[in-house]
């Protein structure tokens, strides 16, 4: 069978399928092909491989699944730690710096070197990590690992270098910060605690140094008990037992009291004159109930107990709220005084921490806020103010509000677009924060040399839009646009969007914005779109509604009996596709069987409405449902202002819709879209008779299989290469050529197990042992006297249950047969597409051109026909649109405005316009669409289409320049449109030349010569893989096309020769969420999303990654150590020797001696000069590979140096040794040694 399937490829490779009607495309990929051209193309590319370099740049957003919280009161930044091994660091707006440990572990705890640039942090593998922070991009200098114990906390004092280290056993161990060198100081658990303690105290949960006396450390297990430790005496001072479990501790500056949250609910306050008994117990929350006993409350997980010189201690604690009342938020309470105030958040909290004036804990603390760091959210609280408002973030903490369905990246967008939309979106910013200045503003940044405007644009589960600032590597919101108000709101009796599976009716799937007319397209999941046309006025608009029946009729049903008695076919019949205009069908409107139909899955308001400045809405297109079944959704949009048209597609068909004059052009299915110049054959399959029912046989087999289509598994990387392991039947599935079946008379002889092979990828259920389901769509042309037989296959399946678009994995159907799950099905979700296999109801549509290609376009279904082939899928989806100036046609003389059309199958139709070119013959005169043009091929769907002049210089698609009609009428000055053209001509010296035309799919890329049609360079990107995003950007003047693989590479190509350049294996596929949001755009940038609350940037021009440095802001800022405040003489006298404590003498080699070397293991860290090496070779050029080398140079002189002297001492001491056993044994006799 292989060698079956590549004689298949072959016969296909050697079929004119490259272009109907014009040389055969090469296959050499990169090379150009032998096709005539009407003259030499030479282009002169400079773009070369040197130009290219992948790395990532910033990431932006809430960090995803958080678990820790530091922060540094000297240089003011924060830190943050998530589950995957990410850390986050923040300063001022602009300062953002995103690290990741390689292992990948969560992170349990941040601790900073205060003032020192460094951070320390331990993971879930009970690795201890120190960061470097004085670089740009931190590395990591030294790592602990911990072989035997678990880490559960760490405390490291100020201004010191031992790290305590507390574990799981109970035990707490001292590292060493500058070498990373456990200390042989160990703290046994059973040493601690009392020798009568018949049980374990539990892990360690709290550390820290008295503020009274450096040297008593006070550390706390999770059984309840707490033990101040001397660390001079090596015993233990006191010891508390309590009978519930401890949370956390919190000191009083003094170092007399701390305090200590459990998990009944309760503060325990302790005195260190009495730890017999806590001084006060405390249930914040705990109201005594009628019969005298207390409520029970949820624990309380965290306590920070501050002073104030000017007001009562804060007392702030996250938790300790009672069971009883249900459905109650996650609390922050903050006790000021008799003052209890609980403040709500919207999400879980994981960690808070108190921001305090001074670094020092024997000082009065004096909080001014308070961190607090939700699951899904950052939240900093001003507790100057009596009310506690919250600061205003700056960071885009809100990407997430609603989950992201899409993204948009555009570089190099018109200067005066964002002051535009910021100046807009500003004044529906909320109030109520807090006036004072953000309190994390660390770091330093600078805008550098990058200066043009960038702006992203996110589409959100709930139908809103968010347009973002994205210039200079920052992110700041500049205005938010909901879909949702241009619907009435669902009504609970309704019920349309509920049938539809869908829980987000208004999510938004794909947007189209073209920022020079600033219109704006968005398609949404219920199969609409909303045109929006941008002002700065006020007005009362009434939405302009068009419903769109892009969808077939449906057909009569053909029993079994009634084929047997009455073999002739039945009348003909003729459906085409229909539209409505503002279509008055009431919602509940159905068919006789009780089915819906001709229903829009949402309704537009009806009513004016007063809209603010900003986008406003100026239509709204709604595909209908058709008998009881709801419309697919929209695969495909492309939007042109100059020519007043917009293009949709899915896999029903193509409509094309006139929004000045708000009429429907052209809605057509994709089969009759190809005229007479469809190049695939497609034939019935002869059903075999039995005496059972067919269709008793054929719904059996669609109840299987739509019971089966139920169950859902997550995509991964890999189920996705196990679905391109059937790569070569699918390879044979599209590249059938006409020349396959040359006609109704003759038969292609295929052995029994390819013929299943081929069925199962062609959606049929039909097995050597089973029935046939139906058949597959004919394309014979008959005569006008021809009848037609029209019917739907004996078994209808339920219409689908769409997914949720706020969910971020792919589901795929499992079913018995193989081809279902195969990498189609998994593109066509991507797409937002639900693909049946043949045995869903086909139907025919057809658009009369002129009433001949009417009779020409015709087709039959003849349940006897004997014909077999190789039947291609009929449902074909429309991937890819584009408008255009280009040739329709071979020997067009000059350029009209065109739509390119891109299919699932690789097909490739030219669909010619006229359009008026006067300012009123436009707004009244209609927009005539000729018959389809030229027929190009390609392998896998199209993907992309960009046009490029015979120079090589991208042709920007003509737009209209934007203009206010909301304006006041100006009567020396009326509004008129006003258009650009970059015509294919308009930059060359000879008139009508034609121009390029760059066309990619998921399997290849084609550069074709336009109007001859000759492909000039052809170039397969993949064969194990498919594209997913591809995208023709510019580069240092000049054009590339960038693609990205399913398999995770990230490749671009010269244009027009179709070289690579660049080949990075760089991101599997992991998750669906990669493939919806990655998207490419100009001056070498890209981005996806890289979780569900963060948007990950990335780079793949080498200038930027050699100015990425200077781009980036600074994390470390030399700033004074505040001093500590004068304590006076009395409280230095009487309040112990602080001061006087000096760990090294304890805890180093010299007087602790040396850990077991089994106990944990060290690790260099890649923050040195290695790690350096390793940036030169790929970021920076010669001259800083030659410092590094000089670097290292010196530092294997100093380290020689080193050596030599530490020899010479050696030398010295074993000489003195030896001088000294000489002089002890020279009057020694013989017998007294």
């Amino acid at each position: 069978m292989k060698k079956f399937r590549k004689v298949l490829d072959g016969l296909t490779t050697s079929s004119p399928g490259g272009t109907i009607g014009s040389p055969s495309c090469g296959s050499a990929a990169g090379t150009p092909t032998a096709a005539p051209t009407p003259k030499e193309i030479d282009v002169q590319e400079t773009l070369v491989s040197e130009n290219f370099q992948l790395c990532k740049t910033v990431r932006h957003g809430f960090p995803y699944q958080p678990t820790a919280l530091a922060f540094d009161p000297v240089q003011k930044i924060l830190a943050i730690g998530s589950r995957s091994g990410g850390v986050r660091i923040l300063g001022r707006p602009g300062v953002d710096c995103y690290c990741q440990h390689e292992s990948g572990a969560a992170v349990l705890q941040l601790q900073f070197l205060i003032n020192e640039g460094a951070l320390v942090t331990a993971c879930a593998d009970d690795t201890l990590h120190l960061w470097n922070l004085r670089q740009r991009r931190p590395a990591v200098l030294h790592s602990l690992k911990f072989n035997r114990e678990r880490i559960t906390f760490c405390h490291l004092p100020f201004q010191s270098k031992w790290l305590y280290v507390g574990t799981e056993r109970g035990n707490t161990h001292i590292v060493n910060i500058e070498s990373f060198i456990l200390s042989g100081y160990v703290i046994m658990w059973n040493k601690a605690i009392e020798l009568s303690t018949k049980t374990h105290p539990g892990p360690v949960v709290h550390l820290s140094d008295s503020p009274k006396d450096e040297g008593k450390l006070l550390i706390g297990f999770e059984g309840g008990t707490i033990v101040q430790w001397d660390l001079r005496a090596k015993k233990a001072d006191f010891r508390i037992y309590y009978d519930e479990a401890i949370h956390s501790v919190s000191w009083h500056h003094e170092g007399k009291q701390f305090m200590c949250s459990h998990s009944d609910g309760s503060l325990t306050l302790w005195n260190l004159r009495n730890t017999t008994k806590p001084f006060q117990v405390t249930f914040p929350h705990g109201k005594i109930q009628k019969d005298g006993r207390k409520e029970s409350c949820k624990p309380i997980l965290k306590v920070e107990y501050k002073t104030s010189r000017s007001s009562e201690p804060f007392v702030i604690f996250s938790g300790g709220l009672s069971y009883d009342k249900a459905g109650r938020r996650p609390a922050l309470t903050i006790m000021h005084g008799k003052a209890i105030t609980v403040l709500e958040m919207d999400h879980p909290i994981v960690e808070f921490m108190v921001l305090c004036e001074t670094p020092y804990n024997n000082e009065v603390q004096e909080p001014y806020a308070v961190v607090v760091l939700l699951e899904k959210d950052l939240i900093v609280v001003d507790l100057t103010q009596s009310n506690y408002p919250v600061f205003e973030n700056p960071y885009p903490m809100d990407i997430h509000e609603s989950p992201v369905t899409c993204t948009a990246y555009f570089a190099d967008c018109p200067p005066d677009i964002i002051p535009i939309l910021y100046s807009i979106g500003a004044k529906h910013k909320k109030t109520g924060y807090s006036q004072k200045e953000w309190p994390v503003g660390g770091g330093t940044w600078t805008l550098g040399s990058h200066t043009y405007s960038e702006i992203i644009i996110t589409g959100h589960a709930d139908g809103s839009i968010k347009f973002w600032d994205a210039s200079a590597f920052t992110l700041q919101m500049l205005y938010k646009l909901k879909t949702s108000k241009v619907f009435e709101k669902p009504k609970p009796g309704d019920g349309r969007a509920a049938e539809m599976g869908e829980d987000d009716p208004f999510a938004v799937q794909m947007v189209s914005w073209c920022p020079h007319s600033r219109i704006f397209c968005v398609v949404g999941i219920s199969a609409h779109i909303i045109l929006y046309r941008f002002s700065k006025y006020e007005a009362n608009t009434q939405t302009v509604s068009l419903e769109v029946r892009l969808q077939c009729e449906p057909e009569d049903i053909i029993t079994p009996s009634e084929n047997e008695n009455n073999p002739c076919f039945s009348e003909p019949t003729s459906h085409s596709p229909q539209t409505h205009y503002q279509h008055p069908v009431s919602p509940g409107s159905r068919t006789p069987d009780g089915a819906k139909d001709s229903v829009p899955s949402l309704k537009v308001k009806e009513k004016m409405v007063r809209v603010p400045p900003g986008y406003q809405s100026d239509l709204v297109i709604q595909l209908l449902w058709v008998d009881g079944e709801p419309p697919q959704q929209i695969t495909s949009l492309d939007i042109n202002s100059a020519y007043g048209l917009l293009a949709f597609g899915n896999c029903n068909g193509l409509a094309v819709v006139d929004y000045l004059q708000k009429t429907v052009i052209l809605c057509i299915s994709t089969l009759d879209l190809y005229g007479a110049t469809d190049p695939y054959q497609r034939l019935t399959r002869s059903p075999r008779r039995n005496r059972q029912s067919t269709s008793e046989h054929c719904m059996r087999g669609l109840s299987n299989f739509y019971s089966d289509s139920k169950k859902r598994i997550r995509t991964s990387y890999q189920s996705l290469t196990e679905l391109t392991d059937n790569q070569q039947s699918i390879d044979m599935e599209r590249s059938k050529s006409p020349t396959s079946v040359k006609g109704p008379g003759r038969k292609l002889s295929l052995p029994t197990d390819l013929k299943t092979d081929l069925d199962h990828v062609n959606g049929h259920c039909t097995s050597p042992t089973s029935q046939p389901c139906s058949a597959g769509k004919p394309r014979i042309p008959m005569g006008p006297e021809g009848p037609r037989l029209t019917r739907r296959g004996p078994g209808r399946p339920p219409f689908r249950k769409a997914q949720s678009a706020a969910c971020m994995e792919i589901s795929l159907p499992v079913s018995h047969t193989e081809g279902h799950a195969s990498r189609r099905a998994m593109l066509q979700q991507l797409h937002g597409v639900t693909m049946y296999s043949h045995d869903e109801h086909h139907t025919t549509t057809s658009y009369c051109w002129n009433e001949r290609e009417s009779r020409e376009n015709s087709f039959s279904r003849s349940r006897s026909s004997s014909v077999s082939s190789i039947d291609r899928d009929t449902k074909e989806a429309i991937t890819t649109l584009q408008f255009g100036e280009s040739y329709g046609r071979k020997h067009d003389a000059l350029p009209t405005p065109c739509l390119w059309v891109g299919t699932s199958l690789g097909v490739v139709i030219l669909i010619p316009l006229s359009i008026p070119t006067d300012h009123e013959e436009r707004m009244e005169d209609p927009v005539t669409v000729g018959p389809s043009g030229a027929v190009l091929m390609l392998k896998g769907s199209v993907l992309r289409f960009a046009f490029l002049d015979c120079n090589g210089a991208l042709i920007q698609s003509p737009y209209e320049v934007w203009r206010d009609l909301n304006a006041p009428e100006d009567p020396d000055r009326p509004r008129r449109r006003k258009l650009v053209h970059f015509s294919p001509s308009s930059s060359q010296d000879a008139f009508g030349e034609g121009h390029l035309a760059v066309v990619c799919s998921e399997r290849q890329a084609k550069v074709f010569l336009m109007p001859s049609q000759s492909c000039l360079f052809v170039h397969n990107i993949t064969e194990s893989s498919f594209v997913l995003r591809a995208d023709v950007v510019s580069l240092c003047n000049s054009v590339c096309l960038a693609c990205f693989c399913a398999n995770g590479h990230v490749m671009t190509l010269s244009l027009p020769s179709l070289r690579p350049l660049m080949d990075v294996n760089y991101l599997p596929l992991t998750d669906m969420r990669i493939a919806r949001t990655f998207c490419f755009t100009n001056e070498g940038q890209a981005l996806y999303l890289s979780s569900p609350t963060e948007i990950q940037r990335i780079t793949y021009s080498q200038e930027m990654c050699d100015n990425l440095q200077e781009m980036l802001g600074e994390l470390f800022t030399p700033i004074e150590t505040p001093e500590a405040q004068n304590r006076g003489f009395l409280k230095g006298f009487f309040g112990g020797n602080a001061h006087t404590f000096d760990r090294e003498e304890l805890f180093g080699e010299a007087a602790a001696g040396k850990a077991s070397r089994s106990l944990a293991q060290h690790i260099p860290g890649q923050g040195g000069v290695e790690g350096m090496k390793v940036a030169a070779s790929g970021v920076v050029g010669d001259l800083a590979r030659a410092r590094i080398a000089l670097d290292e140079r010196g530092q294997r002189l100093g380290e020689l140096e080193e050596r030599t002297a530490l020899m010479m001492t050696s030398a010295e001491t074993f000489s003195k040794h030896a001088h000294e056993l000489m002089l002890k044994c020279k009057d020694k006799k013989w017998y007294q040694f």
